[in-house]
C-alpha cells in the first residue's frame, strides 16, 4: 500500500515508522529481524531501508603498485524490502541514489522493485562518497534528486528509457524525498533549499520526510514555509534519540543540524553513555507528544540499527 494510502486511511491518526540499515556484509538478516521485532508492537505501515553505494578502496600490492577495489559494506537492501514485506507484511520503503547509478541501473532496479510488489521509493541525491569533496554523478546518472523523481515519474507513466519498447507496463509508485528544517548542508540559503525542494514535489514526489532534528520549532516554521511556497503534500518528522557523547560534535558537523543549548549541557553531566541515552530518549519522548500534539501524519524514527531506545520512545507515545 502506498505511503498516501496509510495517511488517509488513518483518519488522521499519528502513526509509528521507522529506518533500518542493512546489516554489515558478511551478516546475516537475523540481526536486522531482531532489531524489528520488538517494534511491530507498534504497528507500522512501512519500515524504510536505506541504501549504501559502492565506495572504493586503495590497497598496495607487493610491487607497490596501488590496486582500486569496490567496496559495499551494507548490501541487500532490495533484499531485505521483499523480506520484510513476507516476513511481517508490513511495506518496506527501499532508498534510491542518484550516486553510484546510471539512469538504465535506476530503472533496472525500479522494475525489480515492482516485480516485488513494492509500491513505494525514497527518491534521494545521496551524499559525496569519501573520496570526492563534492557529489559526483555516475556519467550516464542523474546530479539532483528531482531529475531521479523524474525518472520514476515517467516509468509510473510507462515512459521508459527505451523509446522502441512496445506495451510497456506503467509502475505505480509513490514517491517520497528528503527535506531540511536546517537546510542542507550544500544549500546557500534556506529559500534555495525550499525552492528545490519545491521542484521535486512539482516534478512528481508525493510526500517529504525531514532530516532530524532536536527543535520541535525548526521543524514547525519549516512546514510554515513548506506551505507558504505552496508545497501541499505530508510533511514526515524523522526523529533520532542521542545515544553517544560523540554524537554532540558528530550530528552538528555530518548533518547541518543544530542541538539545543540546554540537551548540550544535559549530556555533558552524564558520566557515561548510558546517562546519555537515558537523556536522548527522554528529550525524543517530548518531542514526540509534541509533534503528536502538532498532528503529524507519522512519526518517524532513525533506529541506526539499533531498537531498543526507540522501543522506549514509542512505549511511551503510542
Amino acid at each position: 500500500m502506498k505511503v498516501l494510502d496509510h495517511i488517509k486511511n488513518s483518519k488522521d491518526k499519528t502513526q509509528f515508522s521507522f529506518e533500518i540499515l542493512p546489516p554489515l556484509k558478511g551478516q546475516d538478516i537475523q540481526s536486522t529481524f531482531n532489531n524489528i521485532d520488538p517494534l511491530i508492537e507498534f504497528k507500522p505501515p512501512f519500515i524504510d531501508v536505506t541504501y549504501h553505494r559502492e565506495e572504493y578502496v586503495y590497497k598496495e600490492l607487493e610491487n607497490g603498485l596501488l590496486k582500486k577495489q569496490v567496496v559495499k559494506k551494507r548490501p541487500g537492501t532490495v533484499g531485505i524490502c521483499a523480506a520484510i514485506q513476507n516476513k511481517y507484511g508490513v511495506d518496506a520503503i527501499p532508498h534510491i541514489l542518484c550516486g553510484g547509478f546510471t539512469k538504465e541501473d535506476t530503472e533496472n532496479f525500479l522494475i525489480d522493485l515492482g516485480f516485488l510488489g513494492i509500491d513505494n521509493v525514497m527518491a534521494l541525491r545521496g551524499d559525496a562518497v569519501k573520496s570526492e569533496t563534492y557529489f559526483t554523478p555516475e556519467k550516464e546518472g542523474h546530479q539532483y534528486a528531482n531529475e531521479l523523481v523524474s525518472q520514476i515519474k515517467d516509468m509510473n507513466h510507462g515512459i521508459y528509457l527505451e523509446e522502441e519498447l512496445l506495451n510497456s507496463s506503467k509502475t505505480n509508485f509513490c514517491i517520497g524525498v528528503s527535506g531540511y528544517p536546517e537546510k542542507h548542508l550544500e544549500a546557500p540559503s534556506m529559500d534555495s533549499d525550499i525552492h528545490f525542494l519545491k521542484k521535486k514535489i512539482k516534478d512528481g514526489a508525493n510526500y517529504i520526510v525531514t532530516q532530524m532534528f532536536f527543535d520541535n520549532q525548526k521543524f514547525f516554521k519549516f512546514v510554515d514555509k513548506c506551505r507558504a511556497e505552496g508545497i501541499t503534500v505530508p510533511i514526515i518528522p524523522g526523529l533520532k534519540p542521542l545515544a553517544t557523547k560523540k554524537q554532540l560534535n558528530l550530528i552538528p558537523h555530518r548533518f547541518n543540524v543544530d542541538l539545543p543549548d540546554n540537551l548540550i549541557m544535559e549530556v555533558v553531566k552524564c558520566k557515561d553513555n548510558n546517562a546519555v541515552r537515558e537523556v536522548g530518549v527522554a528529550w525524543c519522548i517530548e518531542q514526540s507528544k509534541e509533534l503528536l500534539k502538532y498532528g503529524v501524519p507519522f512519526l518517524h524514527y532513525y533506529s541506526m540499527g539499533k531498537s531498543s531506545n526507540i522501543y522506549q520512545i514509542a512505549s511511551k507515545v503510542f
